[in-house]
């Protein structure tokens, strides 16, 4: 009897056995297997931002780059990529919160999503005590083309291109960017607003409403502008993020091998 009991629990030892063999495959198979999904999840991820990045332009007959996706909360306008001439977003409205002028102006027009993280944001900065203000939000073609002008006649257009962009090359075209001052730099846009409370307020909190600084410190290489902590570009709070975490520019997150989604 004792033999016939031992036989049993052998079987059941063997079979048990086997039955985990089958279930977590030996030298690290297993792993083996999710790295490989892993890395071709990062390689279809990757190609999809090299889409949005590097795909996303057609040469016009001037030979200029201009960008196919407009609308997506992830263009890039820079110096290498213009918008269309004639773009203007089809969801613009002016966001509820304090300009320091009162004229119905172009400039108070964000895109709709843009304008409402615009409000929360404000809100919650006045919750602590701190009075920001929306300057300058989408700019047109035809306005570009006045702003740059004047910056020329002023600082001469080499200067001038350091600190504003070419009619078709300004963010504030897609409607996502947003100037904001403040009082204690009498509504100024200058670096000095990064040394004032509202200024490291939105520094270290931007990004929780989807707002990057677009033109940080010590990128001015790869964005083609002097640094500017005024000029918030809405990017969606994931995105920002990731960001403000891993401290780069728009155009290095996009063209960063990390898995990324995007907004349409």
């Amino acid at each position: 009897m004792k033999n016939i009991i031992s036989l049993f629990l052998m079987l059941a030892v063997f079979f048990g056995c086997s039955a985990s063999d089958e279930n977590y495959p030996q030298n690290g198979n297993a792993n083996d297997d999710l790295e490989t999904r892993e890395q071709d999840e990062e390689t279809e991820q990757h190609k999809l931002k090299k889409h949005l990045l590097d795909e996303t332009i057609t040469v016009n007959s001037k030979g200029e780059k201009v960008v196919t996706n407009p609308d997506d909360i992830l263009v890039v306008s820079n110096k290498e990529r213009n918008l269309p001439e004639n773009y203007k977003p089809k969801d613009l409205v002016i966001p509820d919160v304090p300009f320091p002028f009162e004229e119905n102006l172009e400039k108070k027009y964000l895109r709709k999503e843009a304008a409402k993280a615009l409000e929360n944001m404000f809100a919650d900065a006045k919750k602590q005590n701190l009075q920001l203000y929306a300057m300058s939000g989408f700019r047109s073609y035809e306005r570009q083309k006045e702003v740059f002008a004047a910056n020329v006649k002023k600082l001469g257009e080499e200067n001038a291109r350091r600190v504003s962009a070419s009619p078709g090359q300004s963010e504030h075209q897609t409607g996502l960017a947003i100037d904001v001052p403040s009082l204690e730099v009498d509504f100024q846009l200058t670096v000095e607003f990064e040394k004032t409370r509202e200024g490291k307020w939105v520094l270290e909190n931007a990004h929780k409403y989807g707002f990057i600084i677009r033109y940080p410190k010590g990128k001015e290489a790869i964005t083609g502008y002097d640094y500017e902590p005024w000029h918030l570009r809405y990017v969606g709070k994931e995105h920002a993020a990731y960001i403000k975490e891993h401290n780069l520019t728009l155009e290095e997150y996009l063209s960063d091998t990390r898995p990324v989604q995007t907004n349409r």
